[in-house]
């Protein structure tokens, strides 16, 4: 490939488009370090990472040692947590201390959760001695907690400075964080009564109390709350950033909506992973082994089930010998019944994770769920028992069709509301358990619905 060839800059089309990722691993495989220098060199961090997970455990052991004195601590930490370790393993140790010594507290805290102890303690000592101490201090807090997502570099002022004092106290700082969103007010006693935004303090007079220009949004969150419910109160109430407190409500830190966000997407990832059945840590950078144990139990839940759907197909033999017609059409009401049942299901699912169903509305939702069933089991019997009717010449199969259907998609509909909501009430994850439950309970209904109808009807 010629040295100057053009690629797409950033923002004119997709960084990683694939004529730049060929030229990537022509570069890696030749052993190319300053062509491939060259080629990433106008990527972005969060890029970069993104490549190192979709490419081959070979090619990645080979990037990263020619590229290694260019990872900082920007890409370390986008690294996705499947690949993040087997990085780590790759890099020269002063690489690494280097890449550690950038990053916030947070971003270190988000990288050693997921390390052994022997990583844990070589990061830990690549650090300057109050960094690990704050480090230290926030892994000691729960895992998944505020006290985990946050980062110890607050910018503060006493609650009585003026809007001077505070300009010039920012601008006589030896340090600040790279990216901070208000200016936190605390007591003598290191109490967060308010914050103030770096807008309103760059746009009021000097002599402006600091109290008089607090936003209204201000709120504090325990370090051992959930990170769970502190993504869910930046998501309510529009927050950019939140003090973090102790038992004491003593001001320990602070966590910004980049962290929450990703905290949102993360959750909304594992629910989808957890629908499906595959584990909520699943990876394109995963091997065979490691895929077939997160699918692998799921798939032998799924078999059992299907074992009672077939239990009771067994129990009509007689019947499906009789009507052959009656297979060909079996089918069509478990699919109906699965498919529906999945769409209650997901708004279900979703709406628990949200927060919007609750039980102050679940009954309002359940009746309209069930609703939903009863309406399109009716349409759906209408259109299938006269095709029934047309194909078969059969209108008494057409009739037994149609009521297995409006049975089978208001069973449906039922069961994938109530089951989320029953679930999520005895403490176990909707997401996770669900599927299985929904599933089992159209197939075994709309076969029993289907199958006993057509004996009482049509034999």
């Amino acid at each position: 490939m010629a040295e100057n060839e053009a690629f797409p800059e950033n923002g004119d089309e997709e960084a990683l488009d694939p004529r730049r990722v060929a030229a990537i691993l022509d570069a890696v495989e030749a052993e190319d370090a300053a062509r491939l220098r060259v080629l990433l060199e106008p990527l972005h961090a969060a890029d970069i990472a993104d490549l190192l997970e979709q490419i081959s455990p070979s090619e990645r052991r080979t990037f990263v040692r020619l590229y290694s004195d260019e990872i900082d601590g920007d890409i370390l930490s986008e690294i996705d947590d499947s690949i993040r370790e087997e990085v780590i393993e790759a890099l020269p140790r002063d690489v690494l201390a280097e890449a550690v010594r950038e990053l916030e507290t947070d971003d270190v805290v988000d990288i050693l959760e997921d390390l052994e102890g022997p990583q844990q303690a070589m990061i830990l000592s690549a650090l300057e001695a109050a960094d690990r101490v704050a480090v230290e201090q926030a892994m000691a807090y729960p895992e998944y907690s505020a006290g985990r997502l946050m980062q110890r570099e607050v910018v503060v002022a006493p609650d009585h400075w003026t809007v001077g004092e505070t300009i010039d106290h920012l601008r006589g700082a030896e340090w600040l964080p790279d990216q901070f969103y208000h200016v936190i007010l605390v007591d003598p006693r290191m109490k967060p009564k308010g914050y103030v935004t770096l807008g309103r303090l760059l746009s009021s007079r000097r002599d402006v109390g600091l109290r008089t220009i607090m936003e209204d949004s201000f709120r504090t969150v325990q370090a051992t709350e959930e990170e769970a419910d502190v993504a869910y109160i930046f998501n309510q109430y529009h927050l950019i950033s939140c003090p973090v407190v102790d038992e004491n409500d003593r001001l320990v830190g602070v966590i910004t909506i980049d962290d929450a966000m990703n905290v949102l997407d993360e959750e909304h990832e594992e629910d989808m992973l957890r629908l499906a059945g595959v584990g909520d840590e699943s990876s394109i950078s995963d091997g065979v082994i490691d895929t077939v144990k997160s699918r692998f139990p799921w798939l032998f839940v799924n078999l059992i089930t299907a074992n009672l759907a077939a239990l009771v197909i067994s129990r009509f033999e007689g019947t499906i010998s009789a009507l052959v017609a009656l297979a060909a059409l079996m089918p069509i009401v478990a699919s109906m019944g699965g498919n529906a049942g999945t769409q209650s299901l997901t708004v279900a699912v979703r709406a628990l994770a949200t927060r919007d169903l609750t039980g102050s509305n679940a009954l309002r939702v359940v009746r309209r769920e069930a609703g939903v069933g009863l309406i399109n089991g009716i349409a759906f019997a209408l259109i299938m028992g006269l095709s029934g009717w047309l194909i078969f010449g059969a209108p008494l199969l057409g009739a037994v069709l149609g009521v297995a259907l409006i049975v089978n998609l208001f069973v449906a509909a039922l069961a994938g509301t109530l089951v989320p909501l029953l679930l999520n009430r005895v403490g176990f994850d909707p997401a996770l358990s669900s599927g299985t439950f929904v599933t089992t309970l159209t197939d075994v209904i709309g076969f029993f619905a289907f199958l006993g109808l057509a004996t009482l009807v049509l034999l």
